[in-house]
């Protein structure tokens, strides 16, 4: 019998986005872009602290996203069925690569509470293919603390810590971008950071008026551009969140159809991660009783199959 826990259900529809603050994407003041920001945030807001049974695989899907405009950044050609690929093909404990570290750095931000250390950040950079000092480390980490007491709103905290790691190491763009979506949650009191803002970078937020260049962290307009990049960050975030409660409802519903034993195991892997590999093994399950598990839940129509392989098959919600 497979057994779940109840809290893992959301009955209450997640949030969205007023359609107001989203149709002022090309706010003319300063003042209506951080004001329809702190709209967008207050939606986002009540998700953000219930952390629903499957926000584990919608905080794991964010970060996914990120990773993927990271690539860009870093100049690699990885799309999210790449980063998949390198971070499932890799066996536990061995080097993911430069594309696999990306998309760990992202799927560490969101695991872990927003708190910060020399030790943390030190990990996030290392992981983003960056070597960084201890001393200016600690610095970096009493910025972040003097922004924390100065009680300037979320985002503007997330764009001047963005713009001084920016300052310091041009070529630590990636990080400030992690850096920026930490804060956010530690000025917001999150639970867990969402990875938000690094998928808006290459986005109109970021654009100098049509086709123009990115603005970058610490230019001219930088702050304004951060809150018209979080409405629709958590716009986008929202709408994923209603998709895999869908999803997750689903799910949950088939779960009393099925028989193998272990099958709560990978329904909670599934509620929890971004993709789980057909080929997984628990001390329940063999990977011929795993796969028969996945079939019988495609034929239910509750997960998707995410590589369009034949051969090493990702399921996920």
């Amino acid at each position: 019998m497979i057994r779940l826990d109840p809290a893992t259900a959301s009955p209450a529809a997640p949030p969205t986005v007023p359609a107001w603050a989203l149709a002022g994407g090309g706010s003319a003041t300063d003042a209506d872009a951080a004001f329809q920001a702190g709209a967008a945030l207050a939606s986002l807001d009540p998700l953000a602290r219930a952390q629903p049974g499957w926000s584990g695989a919608w905080s794991q899907r964010l970060a996914l996203k990120c990773a993927a405009a990271s690539m860009r950044l870093a100049g690699r050609a990885e799309d999210e069925a790449g980063l998949r690929d390198a971070w499932q093909l890799c066996p536990a404990g061995a080097d993911p690569g430069p594309a696999g570290a990306i998309f760990g750095a992202w799927r560490q931000l969101a695991l872990q509470p927003p708190a910060v250390s020399a030790d943390r950040l030190a990990k996030g950079a290392e992981l983003l293919g960056l070597a960084w000092d201890d001393e200016a480390l600690a610095d970096l980490c009493t910025q972040i603390e003097k922004l924390a007491g100065s009680q300037r709103p979320a985002p503007f905290v997330a764009a001047t810590i963005a713009a001084r790691v920016v300052a310091a190491r041009p070529d630590a763009e990636l990080f400030a971008w992690w850096l920026a979506d930490l804060v956010l949650a530690q000025a917001l009191h999150w639970p867990r950071p969402l990875p938000l803002l690094m998928a808006q970078a290459f986005g109109p937020a970021f654009r100098t008026g049509v086709g123009g260049r990115r603005i970058r962290p610490g230019e001219k307009d930088f702050e304004r551009a951060v809150c018209v990049a979080l409405v629709q960050a958590a716009a986008e975030a929202c709408r994923l969140a209603a998709e895999l409660s869908r999803r997750a409802e689903k799910l949950l519903a088939v779960a009393p159809k099925l028989r193998a034993k272990g099958a709560g195991d990978v329904i909670f892997l599934l509620l929890n991660e971004d993709a789980v590999a057909g080929s997984l093994t628990t001390k329940n399950l063999s990977r011929f009783a795993t796969r028969r598990l996945f079939e019988r839940l495609q034929q239910l129509e509750a997960v998707r199959e995410l590589s369009g392989r034949t051969s090493f098959r990702l399921f996920g919600l």
